[in-house]
This record gives structure tokens, sequence and C-alpha cells, in this order.
């Protein structure tokens, strides 16, 4: 059952660069080409499409659904845009990443959030709708193991600690912390994690239990991460993961569980992430917009502010970064995207 959750983000401004560079992009989405000049500034080739751009105030609906994890970054990408251009609604859903690309896939929706690459049953359930789309990585993500505060024996698990927790051998078997190892407690073992429809249970299984899709059935599922932050909360015994942005939001309740892969104990981070140190649980996150979406102007306003102001965006979400490599691809393929067909 497909679960909705609201994102609350205080509003902020930004400078004067971004609203210049969303002017540029405006600019670009109605139809003007930028002409370089010889100090590397541009000039637009037409003065009425350049007024345009500067002046419109554009209208319409931008459809986005799907990840839960990648959800509370374009929620602010939207809100942001929003003092820009707000006669545009930008609605974000959280069906999850499966079910956006479903949604997606059938032409309902513009721009897909997923916390996983698009599978090819999906490609080509979209290619058989006509939906051409381009991956976007937005940000980069730790997916994040929680134990409630009161938990103080699982500092660190091995990822063979958690295969054993959750790959399929081991419902109705491992019922108690105990269970994982015979040092901890004989504490009943209450798990939470997101449901099948989730990227980030793709994510997971695959790079834990070996399969993607392979793991127990008995513990308590969810598209939406707060249930599973109430859930791990309010158990004693209580494990469960998800995105790092979920986790820093709710770090008075949770404690994140450090991961050792063989190389020692290593904690989600900023740092670890973005060095490859946290490892096999630090990802990329997309968003797919479709390729016929693009082609209205709020669309591709949307998706240049979005590239524009992204590690703004991702910092003020509490999202890792991308680093200035992959901010430069975004916005490549972004234009890449526009300039198709």
């Amino acid at each position: 059952m497909e679960k909705e959750h609201t994102v609350t983000i205080g509003q902020r401004r930004l400078s004067a660069v971004a609203t210049a560079a969303l002017v540029v992009s405006l600019a670009a989405a109605c139809g003007g080409d930028a002409k370089p000049n010889s100090d590397g500034s541009t000039t637009a080739a037409s003065s009425s499409s350049a007024e345009a751009g500067a002046g419109a105030a554009l209208g319409g609906e931008v459809k986005i659904d799907g990840s839960s994890t990648v959800a509370p970054l374009t929620q602010v990408a939207s809100e942001l845009f929003g003092e820009e251009q707000p006669q545009v609604k930008v609605p974000v859903g959280t069906s999850g990443t499966g079910g956006g690309f479903e949604k997606f896939c059938a032409g309902e929706t513009d721009i897909s959030n997923a916390s996983r690459a698009i599978k090819d049953e999906e490609k080509a359930a979209c290619e058989a709708k006509g939906i051409a789309f381009t991956e976007l990585s937005v940000a980069v993500d730790a997916l994040t193991v929680v134990v409630p505060k009161e938990n103080d024996w699982a500092t660190c698990l091995t990822t063979d600690q958690l295969k054993k927790i959750w790959e399929p051998a081991s419902e109705g078997k491992v019922q108690t912390w105990k269970d994982v190892d015979a040092k901890f407690p004989a504490e009943p073992l209450k798990l939470y994690g997101p449901g099948t429809d989730s990227g980030t249970f793709d994510y997971f299984t695959d790079e834990i239990n070996g399969e993607e899709g392979a793991s127990r059935k008995d513990y308590s599922p969810s598209e939406n991460d707060n249930d599973i932050v109430t859930g791990v909360a309010g158990a004693k015994g209580g494990l469960g993961y998800f995105g790092f942005t979920y986790f820093e939001e709710n770090a008075d309740k949770l404690k994140a569980v450090e991961i050792d892969s063989g190389e020692g104990c290593v904690a989600p981070s900023v740092e670890a992430a973005q060095g490859g140190k946290y490892t096999p649980l630090s990802r990329p996150l997309f968003v797919y917009p479709s390729a016929t979406a693009v082609k209205r102007p709020e669309v591709a306003a949307f998706l240049d502010f979005y590239a524009a102001n992204i590690h703004e965006i991702a910092t003020d979400a509490k999202f890792i970064p991308l680093n200035s490599e992959q901010e430069a691809k975004l916005k490549a393929d972004i234009a890449a995207l526009k300039s198709a067909g």
C-alpha cells in the first residue's frame, strides 16, 4: 500500500547568482539561443527571447513521484523554485522508486525520483509507452542502519552480521540479538525497513544479501521512512535502514550503526560517502525526467534550476552533495536532454 508523507522545509532565499542562472535557463527554455562574446559571457540571439526569459512568469505543473529517499531533496528544489516561479506547481509524491517508475512509464508523471538505477523491465515498460528519459545523478547517499538510542551493544555490525539478520534463511530463526552474536543480549529483534517498491530495499538486499529483492519477510515494511523511524525508536531491540538524510533528521531518537565490510568500522557521513570509505552502502541518487516533458518550458526551467543550485539544494536538504565533476556532468546531461529532438 502506498503511503505519502510531507517533507517540511523552512523558507530559504538564493543568491543573485542563482537567480541570474534561472533567467538564463528560462531564456533557453523559451527558445533563445545564446551566443558567446569575446569575454566569455553570452548574449541572447534575440532580444525578444531574452525579454521573454527574464520577465516571463511561467505556469503549469511539474508532476514528480518516486523514491521517498530522494523526495526531501526534490522537495527543497520545488520550494525554492516556487519562490522564483510561484505559478508553477511542483508536487512531490513518495510511492517508492518502483511505484514511481510505474507512474512515470505510464506517462502519469514528468520526473521520477529514484534511489537506484532503472531496471531493464522498467525501461521496457517506458519504451512500450514511448517514454524516453535521461538518468540524472543529483546527490550521494550513505544508506544508514539505525538502532534506538538505548541500544548499547550494536555500535558496529559487519556486513556478514547484517546478512545474518536480513537474509531469507534467517526468517523464523534469527529472532533475538543473541542469535546474531553470542555477545549480544537475548533481546527480541524487531526489524523495520522499506517495502519492496523501494529502491533502498533493492539496493540494500543486493549489497548485503547478494541478490536484489532477497530478504526475510518477517519484518515491518513501509514506503514511508517516518514509519521506520517510529518503529525502530519505539523498540529496544529495533533495527532498520534508510537514507542518511532521515537519520540526520532523527538523530535525537536513533543511533547510526557503523559498518565493517572488512576494513574496520566506518560511520555513515558526508566525508565517508564522498571518499568511498563507507562501503558497500554509499550510492548515487537519481531523478529521471521525461524527454517529452522537458519540451514544456516549466519542466525545462525546473530542471535548469535544480542543476544550477544543486549544491545549495543538497546542503539545505541535508544530503551529501555532488562533487564538482558530478555537478558538471549533471548540467551537461540536462543540456543534452533539452537539445535532443
